[in-house]
């Protein structure tokens, strides 16, 4: 138990795995607009998605080519407790507030790379 808590605070404790579970908390999110948001490389917004997923903390989707990111239904306490502590945290904070602005934006929510395939089709001939 004691190295389950290790690992769920290890992986809860990085700023930018906290911007991403607060981004999260808006529903789920397409890798490459959490790279937008980040204004990180697609590799390390990957391996924070890796550690936060391997603690049970997000779960993902496939749709065809995209990754669907959102926050874990918890299977244990433990998962559950943390979700709710980051929920309640960072509230205030001015970059989480900027990433809720960028995930609320047009830009972020119309990202042709993550459209379905027929969705991007009709984008480019409309």
């Amino acid at each position: 138990m004691l190295k389950q808590a290790e690992m769920l605070f290890k992986a809860a404790g990085d700023r930018t795995r906290l911007r991403i579970l607060k981004m999260l908390e808006a529903g789920p999110l397409c890798v490459c607009q959490i790279v937008e948001i980040l204004g990180l490389c697609q590799s390390a917004v990957s391996k924070h998605l890796s550690i936060l997923s391997g603690v049970g903390l997000i779960d993902d989707e496939r749709q065809g080519k995209w990754t669907f990111y959102r926050l874990a239904k918890p299977r244990i306490p433990e998962v559950h407790l943390l979700l709710k502590t980051v929920r309640s945290c960072a509230c205030d904070d001015p970059q989480v507030a900027k990433d809720k602005a960028k995930v609320a934006s047009e830009k972020i929510r119309s990202l042709p790379k993550c459209l379905p395939p027929r969705q991007q089709e009709r984008r480019v001939t409309a």
